[in-house]
C-alpha cells in the first residue's frame, strides 16, 4: 500500500483551516473517505476526521451539497 499522504508530505497535524488539502479526503456526497481509500495511516485519519468535523462546524466547509 502507499505511503500516507500526510507522513510523506511530513505533515505533522492536520489543519482544519487548510481546506483545499480537506476536499481531498471528502466524495462528491460530501461524506469523508474511509482509510482504505484514502490510504492514510490511523493516526493521520483520525487528525483528519476531526478536521473535517471541526471545519463543517466553522463553516468552512459544507455539510451537504447543494
Amino acid at each position: 500500500m502507499a505511503q500516507c499522504y500526510f507522513c510523506s508530505q511530513n505533515i505533522q497535524e492536520v489543519d482544519y483551516k487548510d481546506v483545499d488539502n480537506l476536499k481531498r479526503f471528502i466524495s462528491a456526497q460530501m461524506k469523508i473517505y474511509p482509510r482504505r481509500k484514502t490510504g492514510l495511516c490511523a493516526k493521520h485519519q483520525r487528525q483528519l476526521k476531526r478536521a473535517i468535523k471541526r471545519a463543517r462546524l466553522l463553516g468552512f466547509l459544507p455539510f451537504t451539497t447543494k
